[in-house]
């Protein structure tokens, strides 16, 4: 066997990515990937089917930036990697798709589960959805190797590969800013288990119906219908003074006006952290904090173009 192995060694070295221009980055730069239990569960899954030692050249992959682009479908994931050849390498992923009886049965409990579907359909992924699915018999995640098939360009023998792996990665950090992406990859849109889920809510109301004859409760006096805005074209159109105080007191919004705490960090960009990171985010830094400075930073140029600074 050594000699089998020099000889391998000899003749197919070990070789070195070429560096990929803006590629798509994890956030995480050591540790685990994933912060949400869903984006960490996936992981587990992965990590758990003993596939071999190429995971940990794929999170290096990840975290270097060598993957170029990733595309989720339904039960299908397709992504470019940058490796050692010029040309970077094809990645195909599939994902073994649910039923339509499983999807029926999927919807069925969660939708009777009021608490839970009501999370859900506000775009949340509370940890009770894989139980309620278990007692369903549906699994959210695959459940052995063989519900994963994988397929790479490169010369590799190793299935799945490094650019497999890494792949793998950068789909649990994605699933923590959209955890829809877990049932997209079951072979369900969001639109679609919405859809499913409200119809299983409303046919659990309909057996609970008011008896016939029962009136539904007044709802009480209309109510008064509010006054009109008044109108005057020949006012609005001839203009007039405007009032020395007519924009009031100005300011920069508080969140970027917030002092830098003791660990020198940025102030706030309040709508990006309410929206979350980009999707597949390339930049060398996280996206919250890069935002937060060009916020700081256009709150400053703004307030100096209102006034008629320089």
């Amino acid at each position: 066997m050594s000699w089998r192995w020099g000889f391998w060694r000899e003749f197919y070295p070990k070789s070195r990515p070429r560096r990929a221009k803006g590629g798509i980055r994890a956030q995480s730069k050591r540790g685990s990937f994933g912060e949400s239990w869903w984006a960490k569960r996936w992981v587990a899954v992965i990590e758990g089917f003993s596939i071999g030692g190429r995971l940990g050249r794929g999170r290096s992959y990840a975290r270097s930036g060598q993957v170029l682009s990733i595309d989720v479908g339904k039960g299908k994931v397709t992504s470019k990697v940058q490796g050692s050849r010029p040309k970077p390498y094809e990645v195909e992923i599939r994902v073994k798709t649910l039923s339509q009886a499983e999807w029926k049965k999927a919807a069925g409990a969660l939708s009777r589960d009021a608490g839970l579907a009501a999370k859900l359909l506000a775009g949340t992924m509370p940890e009770d959805v894989e139980k309620a699915l278990a007692r369903a018999g549906v699994s959210l995640f695959p459940k052995r190797s063989g519900d994963l098939r994988t397929d790479c360009s490169c010369p590799d023998w190793s299935n799945p590969c490094k650019h497999v792996a890494a792949v793998y990665y950068l789909l649990g950090e994605e699933f923590d800013r959209d955890p829809f992406l877990v049932f997209k990859l079951r072979g369900m849109t969001r639109e679609g288990l919405v859809a499913l889920i409200g119809g299983g809510k409303r046919k659990a109301a309909g057996k609970s119906r008011r008896p016939a004859g029962e009136t539904a409760p007044s709802a009480g006096p209309p109510e008064p219908a509010r006054d009109a805005l008044p109108s005057d074209a020949p006012a609005f159109w001839s203009g007039g003074d405007v009032p020395n105080d007519l924009f009031g007191e100005v300011r920069a919004p508080a969140a970027c006006l917030r002092a830098c705490d003791s660990t020198h960090r940025q102030p706030s960009a309040a709508l990006v952290r309410r929206l979350g990171s980009f999707p597949f985010w390339r930049g060398t830094e996280p996206f919250v904090e890069a935002m937060e400075r060009a916020y700081a930073g256009a709150a400053s140029r703004g307030m100096d173009a209102f006034l008629g600074g320089r």
